[in-house]
């Protein structure tokens, strides 16, 4: 979140309208603030068993500052088709794993039991179905020998920052192709 807020700013290509979390002490809330950033929290908690009413919470928050485009970043809940209807076209995720491998959790450990080469991140449109949605960027990196699933989310996590923003840039301005490693300078 910081690395988009912070390329959105100092890039001027977009304007961050809102932070909003599902837990009142993400501290990502606190950087927004400090960075200017109009803040939210909606606290899943305050809602169990019943998603219809967290999402209805959450799309009140957004409709209030009314967003063009929704970039999730750790937003760790899963989203109903409803929700994700509301905002189709519209929700950016990012994801660490090369999809369509390893949807869900837990991917640096999967990578490593498969015996993977490489692994990297996915920024992708969200759709209904999870991590299954048109992928806009890729970043790879090789897996080491010595490679733990630790080490290799702290691999990753670089190339996340570094993608991100690049391929929101270019779904902001209507470019949807795939940004790939390659086409990035990550200097």
């Amino acid at each position: 979140m910081v690395a988009l807020v912070r390329a959105m700013q100092t890039g001027g290509w977009a304007t961050p309208v809102l932070v909003l979390a599902n837990d009142p002490d993400a501290g990502g809330l606190s950087k927004a603030r400090d960075m200017g950033v109009p803040t939210a929290a909606v606290d899943h908690r305050d809602f169990k068993g019943d998603r219809a009413a967290f999402e209805a919470a959450l799309t009140d928050a957004l409709e209030a500052v009314r967003p063009d485009i929704l970039c999730l970043a750790g937003f760790m809940r899963v989203l109903t088709a409803d929700f994700v209807q509301r905002w189709n076209g519209r929700i950016l995720n990012i994801h660490p794993s090369l999809l369509p491998k390893y949807k869900g959790l837990h991917t640096h450990a999967r990578a490593l039991e498969a015996g993977d080469t490489l692994h990297g991140c996915t920024v992708h449109e969200v759709t209904p179905a999870l991590d299954d949605g048109p992928i806009l960027g890729q970043a790879v990196l090789e897996i080491g020998s010595k490679d733990t699933p630790d080490t290799l989310a702290a691999r990753v996590l670089p190339l996340e920052h570094m993608l991100y923003h690049r391929v929101l840039k270019r779904f902001v301005s209507g470019d949807k192709s795939l940004l790939s490693l390659r086409d990035v300078n990550f200097d």
